[in-house]
């Protein structure tokens, strides 16, 4: 009986010896996965190093293990701020970004989670990167000039998020407000521009249409000028030839006494006095 009590007894603490080191073996390794870094810590401290992806020891009992999704993120921040001109601007950011795998131990020390990371980092720098960014313009520039304004948000954003392992990969401009009363300021301003470019363009068509006219009344004049000279020079040559065939004429038919010399261009001809010349009629 004693030795069967035994033998129970010690069957009881082989199994729950044998249960103790199955425990421990299974608590003394941890599994990283693709997209995910660790950080070990002993009694509540972290250690230096993060646990990448693959298979990591840890000591059994003593150790914690927090794991970090480390693949993109996105997180909608609302923003606002006075541009240049005093005018208040708000806006609405979508941030992607992840956290840099080397990096977490310094998020866990620091944060603690990622919600922490979110909210007391990632929010407000959002709001101060939109505040550097809008604060450089106008409020007419912050909308003329949307993609610079976003570029300068980008750059101011970037760089104070890296200092807490944050890697900001793109943002994007979900809303951008005015007050109601700047919206329609500057819809009264793009209307009175249209229409003094509508004036400006009816003024250059009106004087195009004068130049025309005078263009047309200096063409017609220049005709009438030289169709003036031609009938007067026409007119001159006509009364010179009628007096060359009444010369002609008086002369009985034979060599005229007068001869007419005149250019093949229509110009004014010359008469000669043959007999001047010593010229004899045959």
């Amino acid at each position: 009986m004693k030795a069967q009590y035994t033998q129970n007894v010690s069957s009881l603490v082989l199994g729950s010896l044998i249960a103790a080191l199955l425990f421990l073996s299974l608590n003394s390794f941890i599994i990283i996965n693709p997209g995910q870094a660790g950080v070990i810590s002993i009694l509540g401290k972290a250690r230096d190093g993060a646990l990448l992806e693959g298979i990591h020891f840890k000591p059994p009992l003593i150790a914690q293990v927090d794991v970090y999704d480390v693949t993109v993120q996105k997180f909608e921040v609302p923003a606002q701020s006075l541009t240049k001109d005093l005018q208040n601007l708000e806006a609405s950011f979508a941030i992607n970004f992840r956290l840099d795998p080397t990096q977490v131990v310094e998020v866990r020390r620091k944060q603690g989670t990622l919600q922490n990371l979110v909210s007391k980092v990632i929010a407000p720098q959002t709001q101060e990167s939109f505040k550097i960014a809008a604060a450089r313009r106008t409020a007419e520039e912050a909308i003329t000039q949307r993609s610079e304004l976003k570029q300068d948000f980008d750059s101011a954003l970037s760089q104070r998020l890296e200092k807490y392992a944050v890697i900001v990969l793109d943002t994007s401009v979900v809303d951008l407000n005015f007050t109601r009363e700047f919206s329609n300021a500057v819809e009264e301003k793009q209307i009175a521009e249209q229409r003094a470019q509508r004036a400006v363009y009816i003024a250059q068509e009106a004087a195009q249409e004068a130049q025309a006219e005078i263009n047309r009344a200096q063409g017609k004049a220049e005709a009438q000028r030289l169709l003036a000279e031609t009938l007067k020079a026409a007119g001159g040559q006509l009364v010179l030839q009628k007096e060359a065939i009444e010369a002609w004429r008086e002369g009985g038919a034979q060599m005229p006494n007068v001869l007419v010399l005149g250019d093949d261009a229509g110009g004014v001809p010359f008469l000669f006095n043959l007999n001047n010349l010593g010229v004899q009629a045959q």
